[in-house]
């Protein structure tokens, strides 16, 4: 999953708060890079994070050329398209208490889906949509 946002450092201290490690870093520009994503000739800052299980990379991106055409970051819930990532955790009322110092914000409420999850949905740096599950038992 990759995403866009405009804080490179602030966003990589977010998600390194929620538990993943900042695997590297570096710029990536050119037309060859452009061909990739149809934009042409690019540069963009990158930095490639992974989840505490091994399993996973969050890609995130600062595009210094072209500029950013579109922003969807205090699109709701409900918008169409890809706009929120999805994270487990071991204890939620812990994860929120560290994400909210770093700026996180609660959408809705903390609820309990049956013996199985709780979930929230939280606006992050740039307003991003992180939604949260602690399963139980």
């Amino acid at each position: 999953m990759g995403i866009v946002v405009d804080d490179l450092d602030a966003t990589i201290d977010f998600f390194r708060e929620l538990g993943l490690e900042l695997e590297g870093r570096g710029a990536i520009e050119g037309e060859w890079a452009g061909r990739v994503t149809g934009l042409g000739d690019q540069h963009v800052e990158i930095a490639m994070m992974r989840t505490p299980d091994g399993h996973s990379r969050l890609e995130l991106s600062r595009f210094l050329r072209p500029a950013v055409v579109a922003d969807h970051r205090n699109a709701p819930v409900n918008a169409l398209g890809y706009l929120r990532a999805m994270f487990t955790v071991d204890d939620l009322d812990e994860t929120l208490e560290r994400l909210r110092n770093r700026g996180a914000q609660l959408v809705g409420d903390v609820v309990q889906y049956q013996d199985t999850y709780r979930l929230c949905y939280i606006r992050g740096p740039e307003g991003l949509l992180i939604g949260l599950a602690q399963e139980l038992g």
